[in-house]
């Protein structure tokens, strides 16, 4: 699936990349072929101006009057050769009108957008006018087009990568649901096995601390497996005291670790602090925690889980004293398949944020680490 997305994301680079140039090319051909076009139109303007000027009495100009009164798109301003504004057509009436700022400040524009046509009286020598000219808003549209093009090209692959992530989010969440489900139906026929076994085993005198420690793991093998079956459903809130619930989970680890490891639980003076969870997911979170806090450990530290809360919020830190996280794996610790350990799939703290985020529509993250001294995960639930 990541190689198909990124074959898209290949496919229409390239497709924007050879859309924005041939848009480009064409865009500036035609631009100039307009540009073209609107200087003889102009150049015509003045010559037919002019002429209707110095023309007899009794000569027809109809044509000349024509190619004056067509000229509705091109803005032209006169000039002598000192730039004192003669005359001028096609600009804003109501801003050019007593407004002699705006006028120059158009002339200004026209200088850099074109070069002047200069006219010379033919039966006087000295005298020079210059015209100006702008752009019309033809013109101004072809060129701008190709910006137009691409805003509208990026937005098309904004939208189109956005469409495919979120694809591939869908599929990938159903991978994840589906394998978690197909492990749950795996684990579920030897787990049943195992607890017919331990009955068995029950019934025969003398194996009561066998049976008694053989039952524990055999619930744990059946929570596991009711875990993963949760896995891609949406899980059922209840209102559980989170003190209960986390000092349950650090017994049963306190009891699979080494004696010189110390737990602690704070509850900040609370006898009970009630969220909303899933119990067994919630289990999963907290035992995941401490299981890298233990792995961050060379058998010996402190694990400390702080429980507060506020009238809007539970906060719950699960602080170590191991060798932290690197700044530059922070980032990373929740990325599925990133892991520093030496075997595991790396998807311990990514199961994590989606139960924590997309279940219980909280928050998990580092809130700090220091090399050599430890680190701190908070679990934030809304109340």
């Amino acid at each position: 699936m990541f190689r198909q997305l990124l074959n898209w994301r290949t496919a229409l680079a390239l497709i924007a990349i050879f859309i924005i140039s041939g848009t480009i090319i064409y865009s500036q051909y035609l631009a100039k072929k307009i540009a073209k076009e609107e200087k003889q139109k102009v150049s015509h303007w003045i010559e037919a101006s002019k002429f209707m000027i110095s023309a007899p009495d009794n000569f027809d100009l109809t044509l000349a009057s024509r190619i004056v009164t067509e000229n509705t798109t091109i803005p032209i301003i006169e000039t002598d050769e000192k730039d004192s504004i003669l005359t001028f057509i096609n600009l804003d009436s109501a801003k050019s009108a007593n407004n002699i700022d705006y006028v120059a400040g158009k002339l200004n524009q026209f200088k850099s957008q074109n070069n002047a046509i200069v006219w010379s009286n033919p039966l006087d020598s000295t005298q020079r006018n210059l015209y100006y000219y702008g752009n019309s808003k033809l013109l101004n549209e072809v060129r701008y087009y190709p910006i137009v093009q691409l805003v509208v090209v990026a937005l098309f692959i904004i939208i189109t990568l956005l469409s495919l992530r979120s694809s591939y989010r869908s599929v990938q969440n159903q991978v994840w649901a589906g394998m978690a489900k197909e492990t749950a139906h795996q684990l579920g026929t030897p787990v049943s096995s195992l607890e017919g076994w331990v009955e068995m085993l029950k019934e025969t005198p003398g194996n009561e601390k066998i049976t008694q420690e053989l039952e524990k793991d055999v619930n744990r093998l059946r929570l596991v497996s009711d875990r993963f079956g949760k896995i891609g459903s949406t899980p059922q809130l209840e209102n559980i005291d989170l003190i209960a619930q986390i000092n349950n989970m650090v017994d049963y680890m306190r009891k699979r670790a080494t004696g010189k490891i110390i737990f602690n639980v704070e509850t900040n003076n609370k006898a009970t602090i009630h969220a909303g969870i899933s119990a067994p997911l919630f289990d999963w979170v907290i035992e995941n925690l401490l299981k890298n806090a233990l792995d961050a450990m060379e058998e010996k530290g402190n694990i400390t889980v702080d429980i507060d809360e506020d009238d809007t919020k539970v906060s719950i830190d699960v602080t170590d004293s191991g060798k932290g996280i690197s700044k530059q794996h922070i980032s990373s610790v929740f990325k599925p398949g990133f892991t520093t350990k030496k075997r595991g799939w790396g998807l311990g703290l990514s199961l994590s944020r989606r139960i924590i985020e997309q279940y219980h529509k909280g928050e998990i993250f580092v809130k700090h680490s220091d090399i050599g001294k430890g680190t701190t995960f908070r679990i934030v639930l809304k109340k």
